[in-house]
């Protein structure tokens, strides 16, 4: 065979590989709304950056006649490109060939980016849109699986690792996204859950649509396993460009830092119209955040989950943040069991990856209630404490209003090591709010003022007292718990020059396989 037909022959392959299960097939795709794995790629990627790796690679099975059934590729497209000009490794199920399912060759393709990716540094972006195991091949496509979720593990605060949600994703399939670091789902196409509805209907005998069991509404608001949303395929990977522009590579480098034309010492001129005055009105803490942050701009994870607490990133002096803040605006910003696990997942994340934290307290305490308990809050809100007190990045805290109870330790307080803790005047910080306070501090006034008749006057009357005299930031700022109490004008410049001072942290904590965080 002479060169020339050499290369007709690859040239005929590619075009094979290309041409995943089919014109038919791809046809078939388009129809239901999705695009195909390789389109994905390519919108994913920097234009002409995708260098695919095991092209031509198929299945080892030869049982129920599947050696008749061989595609090249074998259902997932793997490879590496850029993003914003820094590479990333990505693999891609291709729902037209054998519906995406994971066989024994198919693990192996996703195996070896994973490992490359780690060896090299490389964030890993898995597109899911697959059926599941193939089961035709048994016990080699489970193990299959299990290999891909070791990697993950081992990657786990090493890589960022990004899942992608463009078609189902069932049973065992759910596990590796779920070990990953965020979940993007379409509101269209994606679905996640171990047993679908059919199981569901036969064991429980309940009714359910794969939409409400596993659609991304059901798992951005209530279960928090997703934690980004779009409305379609193209938005969505937009999305996640946008967030790997706030990462960085892996463990060992900084996220890329960008130039802005917002002042550092620009002043923050909205605060003081956000905060009402009546330390019982609620306000948006996202206005806070956006009048501090380089040009407005925040980019929110977990929005529709667990709205009494927010997190996200954002830049501040060009520099990557990850932020957190109490939200007054949604159950008066209380602490409960989501907005517990929801701040404490992106707490280690940031700190995994050197991401400074800056974090907005206003915090009347924990949820009170029978299914907050019972549910475990202590266990869990113990997790948002043990990852403020875990994190060694720089930890800049800013006290907006209220700082109560246990919550006032809990969320990045200077005992738990935070490096700069600011407070606007308006900050109360105590034991318990004025309303709780009095009751056990004036017993014996109110006792009196319900026998005269005038015990609201007089309740008003001690809960002013008691809000002037402890309620204040002044008395923690002479114990030094708070390093300074600032006007809220001067927030964006005193949080850029912490920033920078504290560039060169170091901390290092006992020797220890790790901690025993309380799951």
């Amino acid at each position: 065979m002479h060169y020339q037909d050499k290369v007709r022959e690859l040239e005929k392959r590619e075009r094979q590989a290309e041409a995943g299960g089919g014109s038919e097939r791809i046809a078939k795709q388009h129809a239901s709304g999705k695009l195909t794995a390789r389109e994905r790629i390519q919108q994913l990627l920097d234009p002409g950056s995708f260098v695919e790796v095991d092209k031509f690679v198929t299945h080892r099975c030869t049982d129920f006649e599947m050696e008749k059934q061989k595609f090249l590729g074998d259902g997932v497209v793997t490879g590496h490109g850029t993003i914003g000009g820094r590479t990333v490794y990505v693999f891609s199920q291709d729902f037209t060939v054998f519906g995406g399912s994971l066989s024994g060759a198919n693990a192996s393709k996703i195996c070896k980016i994973m490992d490359l990716a780690l060896k090299t540094g490389a964030p890993v972006i898995g597109l899911n849109d697959s059926g599941g195991a193939r089961i035709q091949e048994g016990v080699e496509s489970l193990g299959g699986y299990a290999e891909i979720f070791w990697r993950n593990t081992q990657a786990s605060g090493v890589i960022p690792q990004i899942s992608v949600i463009l078609g189902p994703c069932a049973g065992g399939a759910v596990y590796s996204p779920a070990i990953t670091d965020f979940i993007f789902m379409a509101e269209s196409n994606s679905y996640m859950f171990v047993t679908g509805p059919d199981v569901i209907k036969t064991v429980t005998h309940e009714e359910v649509t794969k939409e409400n069991l596993g659609g991304a509404e059901p798992h951005s608001e209530k279960s928090g396993v997703c934690h980004f949303v779009s409305p379609n395929e193209a938005s969505c990977l937009k999305a996640v460009r946008e967030l790997m522009s706030y990462l960085p590579s892996n463990n060992l480098d900084l996220a890329p830092a960008v130039t802005t034309a917002d002042p550092a010492d620009r002043a923050c001129s909205e605060i003081v119209k956000i905060i009402p005055d009546s330390s019982n009105k609620p306000y948006d803490i996202r206005k806070v955040i956006a009048d501090v942050v380089d040009e407005g701009k925040f980019v929110e994870v977990h929005a529709e989950y667990a709205k009494n607490i927010v997190v996200g990133f954002s830049r501040l002096g060009g520099k990557s943040v990850g932020i957190v803040g109490n939200q007054p605006a949604h159950l008066a910003g209380c602490l409960d069991i989501s907005a517990s696990l929801k701040a404490a997942r992106f707490v280690r994340f940031c700190d995994a990856f050197n991401i400074p934290l800056i974090t907005f307290v206003d915090v009347p305490g924990f949820l009170p209630g029978t299914s907050q308990e019972h549910g475990g809050i202590i266990k869990h809100g113990a997790k948002l404490l043990y990852a403020f007190a875990e994190a060694t990045v720089p930890k800049l805290t800013v006290i907006v209003r209220k700082a109560y109870g246990g919550a006032y330790d809990v969320m990045a307080s200077k005992h738990i090591r935070a490096d700069l803790n600011l407070a606007f005047p308006t900050a109360e910080i105590a034991v318990m709010g004025p309303d709780g306070a009095i009751n056990i501090l004036y017993r014996k006034e109110i006792a009196e003022a319900e026998k005269k008749g005038n015990v609201a006057a007089e309740r008003t009357r001690l809960a002013d007292h008691y809000r002037d005299v402890f309620a204040n930031p002044y008395k923690a700022a002479e114990l030094g718990y708070v390093d300074d109490v600032i006007r809220p004008e001067e927030t964006r410049k005193r949080l850029i020059t912490g920033l920078e001072t504290l560039g060169g942290k170091r901390e290092k904590g006992p020797a220890r396989k790790h901690g025993n965080i309380p799951l």
